[in-house]
């Protein structure tokens, strides 16, 4: 089966909608969901977050599953108004099960406390890809395609208003945008009714320290004071 044909059973426009008026079809097993990523995963399968994370941790939709010590599916609020998507996980995340809890998760704690938000209440963070692909490298479409229906599904739960998407992989997985992200960063964009950022992976951010005007670390720091104003705007 072709990247294609397995994305097409999931088309993405059909992930539209409240998770009350979301319902799988009729004669669905999803028992088989981890088994094969040929199986769709239709809006509705997961009435919380709690079974799609049993999934996650015995999924075999890719080649990913094999090689895993632990499936890192989230931590944070899963009724944060903020979402962070990243790439997928590192050794640090395999091995502890948590999502950016390594250097680059630490310097994502410090930009999110500068502007007053909250890792355990204001966000909820997860990945495109939800096993760490040996080496850390860059996922697969293939690897992608078979982890984002449950990705759509988070989101379809966690209901967030702001999603941020770290680097160019997390905004060419969830909105298949393949601009650069030194181009599209810090620009608001729509998808599936939903509004999203692109920023720099904080990875990124530490292999450039330097925070002078104009460097990444500037860059993320006006990032993320728009994403403060814009949430502090959709709560008034």
């Amino acid at each position: 089966m072709s990247t294609d044909d397995q994305i097409n059973l999931f088309e993405l426009s059909t992930f539209a909608g409240s998770a009350e008026s979301a319902t799988p079809p009729a004669g669905f097993d999803p028992d088989a969901i981890p088994t094969r990523a040929s199986v769709p995963i239709p809006p509705g399968t997961y009435e919380s977050l709690e079974p799609l994370a049993a999934h996650c941790r015995q999924c075999q939709r890719c080649d990913l599953g094999a090689t895993r010590t632990h499936a890192v599916v989230s931590r944070g609020n899963p009724r944060a108004p903020i979402m962070i998507v990243g790439e997928g996980p590192g050794q640090n995340e395999d091995e502890t099960g948590q999502p950016f809890v390594g250097k680059a998760g630490q310097l994502l704690e410090k930009i999110l406390e500068s502007v007053r938000l909250n890792s355990e209440t204001d966000v909820y963070i997860c990945n495109v890809v939800k096993c760490r692909p040996p080496g850390n490298r860059t996922p697969t479409p293939e690897e992608m395609a078979a982890c984002m229906p449950y990705l759509l599904e988070q989101i379809r739960l966690v209901d967030p208003k702001i999603i941020l998407l770290t680097g160019a992989t997390a905004v060419k997985g969830v909105t298949g945008d393949k601009r650069g992200i030194t181009k599209i960063r810090g620009q608001w964009m729509e998808w599936q009714g939903r509004l999203c950022m692109p920023i720099l992976h904080p990875a990124y951010l530490l292999r450039n320290p330097s925070r002078e005007k104009g460097s990444p670390k500037w860059l993320m720091w006006q990032d993320i004071q728009l994403v403060r104003s814009k949430l502090d705007e959709l709560r008034a």
